[in-house]
């Protein structure tokens, strides 16, 4: 049986601004992971966006499939984000998605026309945009964990126009358990800046504290009603000179079916992504050369193309 982590709860709404930085700081430093609550994101709207969810996952497969993901954006089916297909071992997470772009390119976005899914679009949207602000707002405090001006990462243009992916995620409670070591989603660790997920309250998230041990240690991530699950990604380490940490984490099947919900908070693709001064020194020089964000973020695509299982970069 895995341990329940007990993770620190950030309130978004706290006037306490230093102090919620360095509660901020401290959880990424330890694990990376953390509770957000007083978002600003209503609790209707998400009633409604797991709703809209659960409608579009109950379609018939052929239904699903004339939104078949093109461009990053819509629907992948159980299984269907696979790793390197030459090895014989290697498939996908028992789970299906949606993807939702950046609104900013919506003519990439695929949406169900509003005569068969009345609202579907509008509730999508503005749950986009709700949680975009609460990202935002969030790394105005990251940048306070940093001992840096809050304003550091919009001045630097990382958020001028921001590549943000929202991610409705079914995972079926009856999948096939004479797969060889199923998972909901294996092994991984988001490429990214930062991910803010929801979920419906089914057990199943886990992370493991070292991603380098060959024993690993895997413990349960319990949901809080209302809170967002927020970890730091990859390119948030690199950005830190590996300060703050992105931890390795997974879904296990539970026997139930289960819903979430993840937004992943990405900076403008021109951005330069380099060691930030205040997270190097003369004992600590930046271990990674600068690097555009979107080259970033499509090497990370490749290789989770190519990964082994246990190593996969895939989105929870």
């Amino acid at each position: 049986m895995s341990e329940a982590l007990q993770l620190p709860v950030i309130d978004l709404s706290s006037e306490d601004r230093l102090s919620t930085a360095k509660s901020i700081r401290q959880a990424c430093l330890d694990l990376g992971f953390l509770y957000l609550v007083n978002h600003g994101v209503e609790e209707e709207l998400i009633k409604e966006v797991f709703e809209h969810s659960k409608k579009f996952f109950a379609l018939p497969v052929e239904e699903k499939v004339k939104f078949a993901v093109k461009n990053h954006r819509g629907y992948t089916g159980l299984y269907d984000e696979k790793l390197n297909t030459s090895l014989n071992a290697a498939k996908g997470g028992a789970k299906e998605s949606f993807y939702i772009g950046t609104l900013a390119e919506n003519q990439l976005n695929q949406w169900p026309s509003e005569e068969d899914m009345p609202s579907w679009r509008s509730t999508m949207e503005a749950y986009y945009k709700k949680v975009l602000s609460a990202g935002i707002k969030l790394i105005s405090l990251i940048a306070l964990a940093l001992n840096l001006d809050e304003d550091f990462f919009q001045k630097s243009g990382a958020l001028s126009k921001p590549m943000a992916f929202l991610s409705l995620i079914h995972y079926p409670g009856d999948v096939d358990s004479s797969r060889e070591r199923e998972y909901g989603a294996p092994a991984h660790s988001d490429y990214g800046m930062v991910t803010l997920l929801l979920t419906d309250g089914v057990p199943g998230l886990q992370v493991c504290r070292e991603k380098s041990e060959q024993q690993r240690v895997w413990e349960d991530v319990p949901s809080i009603s209302g809170a967002f699950i927020v970890n730091i990604g990859d390119m948030m380490e690199r950005w830190t000179n590996c300060l703050f940490r992105s931890t390795m984490h997974r879904v296990m099947p539970t026997g139930q079916e289960r819903y979430s919900v993840a937004f992943f908070l990405e900076p403008n693709k021109d951005c330069i992504v380099e060691c930030l001064e205040s997270s190097c020194s003369e004992s600590c020089p930046p271990r990674f050369p600068p690097i555009r964000s979107s080259d970033y973020l499509e090497e990370g695509i490749r290789l989770a193309a190519t990964a082994s299982t246990e190593n996969h970069r895939i989105n929870i």
